[in-house]
């Protein structure tokens, strides 16, 4: 086991994934039908052999504290293995977690007592596949003291990330978060690197920038506050993405929005999916509920109309597609999908039930929503605005606090 502890930071509010972030944090929102997305996350882990790993939770955290418990007693502490949550204690002030920084500052008291070699600070909310142990690799081969982990996106798309200038042997010679004109690849000016949210520490460095940072009115932050600081004064690198996923282009998402959200859903369906769920050799793991095997039924009234199908299409456990279409969609376990209703283009999360000659797309269903029969939604977006969130770009969001008028 690699001589390292992994911070996973998964403690975010995610604004901008409202309404479905409303009963719980960021990490744990569903995702792909049966995964949440701190699951890539907690998997790329333990497929590295990275097991000691401690959650920091903060914000709504019942529902991700759930899905530790249920999907990730993996270890074995007799091993020195370890997943668990780690809320804010106030063991250094009365203050919660002010900033990213200061979540990993609230808990040296836990790191210094494993006392690791080596520091990974993750961010529980991406979805990719990564070995961290090449990372590491690189990090102990470069003598950093810091290694930023770096995706190339194109220049004008870099001013949505944390963009990383590096010289020709990739040190970090300045790190600036969302800049308006951002610094591109010194060989390549189309691209720059965007911060993926995956920080190496050696252990020493980053408890010295920590208790600095902590004695500053700053914003306790590691890409505002420490990384800059650090670029400066220590031996920072940039540790460009070696994708896992075994596809010809390289994946890595931040789904901080709602639109981003459906998109990596989307992602999913696709005949040729842009995202690997079905390689062994990097699985990713969950929790699976006691469903019965999904279920189409009425194939035999075709001539009626009434067949229950899926085409393109993600259907968890549980499922039961009752004389209805499903085609381009992500259904999450125990959905059922009553008689002659369409689902296109859309994510239904867990225990959804939708009613009879229903018409359903582009939208995402938040889990324990009723849909009353007849319903559209989709197909008037000034009528769905009355009733539902509706995003810049068309996307429907229901839960099961919106009324049906």
């Amino acid at each position: 086991m690699i001589n390292a502890l992994a911070m996973v930071l998964a403690g975010g509010k995610g604004a901008r994934l409202h309404p479905l972030t409303l009963h719980r944090s960021k990490s744990a929102v569903p995702f792909g039908g049966q995964y949440r997305i701190i699951d890539f996350t907690l998997s790329n882990c333990i497929n590295s052999n990275i097991r000691k790993i401690a959650v920091l939770t903060q914000y709504k955290s019942y529902s991700l504290d759930r899905h530790l418990r249920l999907a990730w007693d993996i270890t074995d502490p007799e091993l020195g293995e370890f997943i668990f949550s780690v809320p804010p204690q106030q063991r250094v002030s009365e203050d919660w977690y002010r900033g990213t920084a200061d979540a990993v500052y609230q808990n040296l008291y836990l790191v210094q007592q494993e006392n690791p070699d080596y520091l990974f600070v993750l961010s529980g909310d991406h979805i990719y596949k990564m070995d961290y142990a090449e990372m590491l690799a690189y990090h102990q081969n470069t003598k950093a003291d810091a290694t930023i982990g770096a995706i190339e996106v194109s220049s004008g798309a870099a001013s949505r990330f944390g963009v990383i200038e590096v010289d020709a042997q990739r040190r970090v010679t300045n790190f600036e978060e969302k800049p308006s004109m951002p610094k591109t690849h010194p060989t390549n000016a189309a691209v720059c690197y965007a911060n993926m949210g995956v920080y190496l520490f050696n252990l020493d460095s980053l408890i010295y920038y920590l208790t600095e940072d902590a004695n500053r009115p700053t914003h306790h932050d590691f890409g505002r506050d420490i990384l800059p600081q650090m670029v400066k004064e220590a031996r920072v690198m940039a540790y460009e993405f070696r994708d896992e996923n075994r596809k010809q282009v390289r994946y890595w998402r931040d789904i901080g929005t709602l639109d981003s959200y459906w998109e990596a859903n989307m992602d999913l369906v696709a005949v040729d999916p842009l995202f690997n769920l079905y390689d062994q050799q990097w699985p990713v793991r969950t929790y699976h509920g006691q469903y019965p095997p999904a279920k189409f039924v009425f194939a035999q009234e075709f001539k009626g109309g009434r067949l229950g199908i899926a085409l393109d299409s993600i259907v968890c456990n549980g499922c039961i597609i009752s004389g209805s279409r499903i085609q381009r969609s992500v259904l999450s376990p125990n959905i059922r999908v009553e008689d002659y209703s369409e689902i296109s283009d859309s994510v239904l999360m867990e225990n959804v039930t939708i009613g009879q000659n229903c018409k359903i797309r582009k939208a995402i269903v938040d889990k324990e929503t009723l849909i009353p029969s007849k319903t559209e939604i989709g197909y008037d977006l000034e009528a769905d605005r009355k009733r539902f969130m509706v995003t810049d770009s068309g996307i429907v969001v229901v839960n099961k606090e919106m009324l049906f008028v």
